[in-house]
């Protein structure tokens, strides 16, 4: 469970956080893209590592970071649910989902 988020900064289960993460049940990674506004092929291994049913992007507190084209585009033919909001929206919809099997988020914590 997510307890706060502000820009730069989050707190999963008592612990906070100041980089990009990868949340999911089976716990957290660190987010490292190759472009840092961008979430390209090359950036899913790690989500795709915990098969997601769905993936909850957080693209920042104004939304900066994009999820190209192509990504969304291989994630849904691979019948991966892709929703993609700014970080705080998305926080709220991993906290509402988490319970479910095969939820990830990946969030970009700053702009």
């Amino acid at each position: 469970m997510i307890e706060h988020y502000a820009f730069g900064s989050i707190e999963v289960d008592g612990k906070k956080y100041n980089h990009d993460l990868i949340i999911s049940s089976a716990g957290i990674k660190d987010w490292w893209r190759h472009t840092s506004h961008e979430v390209s092929l090359n950036d899913l291994e790690l989500i795709l590592a915990e098969n997601p049913k769905t993936i909850i992007f957080g693209t920042g507190a104004l939304g900066v970071m994009k999820v190209l084209p192509e990504t969304e585009d291989y994630l849904e033919k691979n019948k991966i649910e892709v929703l993609i909001f700014k970080t705080a929206e998305a926080v709220k919809e991993f906290n509402q989902r988490s319970h479910q099997p095969g939820v990830v988020g990946a969030l970009h914590l700053t702009c």
